[in-house]
């Protein structure tokens, strides 16, 4: 059976974990701006809803907010 050796120093330690570290705050913040951008969409459904549009696409044709 091949057996595989690494040698690392401790700066390379060090910097592997900052990247461990760095990967796992990014992956929250997207699921926070995709949690976030649910929940504008909703409010935009209700607010269709609400004010007696057909759908989203209406009530930002009517206020000119960019598709």
């Amino acid at each position: 059976m091949n057996t595989r050796i690494m040698v690392e120093t401790k700066d390379e330690i060090t910097r592997i974990k900052a990247l461990q570290k760095e990967i796992e705050q990014l992956k929250k913040l997207v699921v926070k701006k995709d949690l976030d951008e649910l929940v504008n969409d909703s409010y935009l459904q209700v607010a269709a809803q609400k004010l007696g549009y057909k759908n989203v696409l209406e009530l930002k044709k009517k206020l000119n907010i960019k598709l």
